[in-house]
């Protein structure tokens, strides 16, 4: 902990400096989490529970989902619906499926449904990841915030897909898999209950909170954690009803976006998303020193091969085939499918994974974690220059 802090607030003063370059702030605490863990210089081994490092990523998941979902811009949705929605309804689950070949083709010996999970984990993309593009000016409006509502969304579709195929498998190991029941108990307990606390609890609170604001019983001080209480309050009712806290999130998140304008909103959500960003940093410090060393001291040619398919195909050839028929180049639709970063959901996907009693649990993990590492590292490099070169583009073809 002490080596951590001091590490954050150290990178906390040079935080400018390093975004203006193409290196990202995943990237420096990934890296950190190598160096100072128990696969590098042993400074810092990590020595918590499995169980207390999945319960660190589930609520930083869930605190994600709640202010992505609740500061998508419906506005601009509404405007470019099109993209975000043929990016979602059609490359999402061509996504998935692609990964599901992928894995087919490379690890014949493990079972569907494992790659089922695993095509589900390298499949929400995080605009985090991609912040060069999306602010980017270069970049078409239409194609930057295509991309940010998509990487905000996709990671609360994913999530109720990953639990099913997680429940899946762990009643197939313990001989008691029957699908009807599954289904039931999955659609009408984990969503059920989850999209019933979400939606319940922001309606009550939104309207506390106005009430509040109304009769001024606000202070300096509180309002900065109300929006984060908030979202873990979800996580945590959803939870305790043995519903799911993720779904109850991104619901409560949506209720929320939908309550509040967009001014409104915004000074509600930006300590919130401070708080979020913070939690951010230390998975991917945890998830460097816990996942990354095992991944690479058992990195496989396969494991290589199916990474750069992720990244590339199993994103690139859904993209194409979900934008048919829509107005942009080529080049632009490359463009869209090559900017799919992966980041935080498949990290914190991996780390609840890693050390399972799944069969291939750690290959799982491991293959994430190299996904997860050439995602950060080449989309990093790529976003400054290809969107400059996008916006060059652009230009010629409206000159022309």
């Amino acid at each position: 902990m002490i080596v951590l802090a001091l590490f954050t607030f150290l990178y906390s003063l040079v935080a400018g400096r390093i975004a203006r370059t193409w290196v990202s702030a995943a990237m420096v605490f990934l890296f950190a989490g190598v160096l100072i863990g128990p696969d590098g210089f042993k400074i810092a081994p990590m020595k918590a529970s499995p169980e207390t490092i999945k319960l660190l990523a589930e609520l930083t998941l869930s605190l994600v989902l709640f202010t992505d979902a609740a500061g998508a811009n419906i506005r601009i949705l509404r405007q470019y619906k099109d993209l975000p929605a043929r990016l979602l309804a059609f490359g999402l689950p061509l996504t998935i499926g692609a990964g599901y070949l992928a894995g087919r083709l490379l690890f014949g010996h493990v079972q569907a449904l494992e790659l089922a999970l695993l095509a589900t984990m390298l499949a929400p993309t995080d605009a985090a990841l991609g912040t060069p593009v999306i602010t980017n000016k270069s970049v078409p409006e239409s194609i930057r915030e295509g991309l940010n509502v998509e990487s905000g969304l996709n990671d609360g579709i994913t999530v109720p897909v990953f639990l099913l195929f997680l429940t899946m498998l762990i009643s197939e190991e313990a001989g008691s898999l029957d699908v009807g029941n599954l289904f039931s108990y999955l659609i009408i307990r984990e969503i059920g209950i989850g999209l019933l606390v979400g939606v319940v609890l922001v309606w009550i609170a939104v309207h506390l909170m106005r009430l509040a604001a109304k009769r001024q019983w606000l202070d300096n001080v509180w309002p900065i954690v109300t929006v984060g209480a908030l979202a873990l309050s979800c996580f945590a009712l959803a939870q305790f009803l043995e519903g799911s806290g993720f779904i109850a999130s991104f619901a409560g998140g949506i209720t929320f976006n939908l309550m509040y304008h967009s001014k409104e909103k915004e000074q509600w959500l930006v300590d919130t998303e401070s708080y979020g960003n913070v939690l951010s940093l230390i998975i991917w410090t945890t998830f460097g020193a816990l996942v990354v060393g095992p991944a690479f001291e058992n990195l496989t040619v396969e494991v290589v091969i199916y990474a750069l398919l992720s990244l590339t195909v199993v994103r690139m050839l859904p993209v194409l085939i979900a934008l048919i028929g829509y107005p942009l180049r080529i080049e632009e639709k490359l463009f869209v499918g090559w900017f799919g970063p992966r980041g935080l959901a498949s990290v914190v996907f991996a780390v609840m994974i890693y050390e399972s009693d799944l069969p291939h649990g750690n290959l799982i993990a491991g293959v994430a974690a190299v996904t997860v590492i050439f995602s950060v590292i080449l989309h990093g490099i790529t976003a400054n220059p290809l969107s400059k070169m996008l916006g060059r583009d652009e230009l010629k073809s409206h000159v022309n």
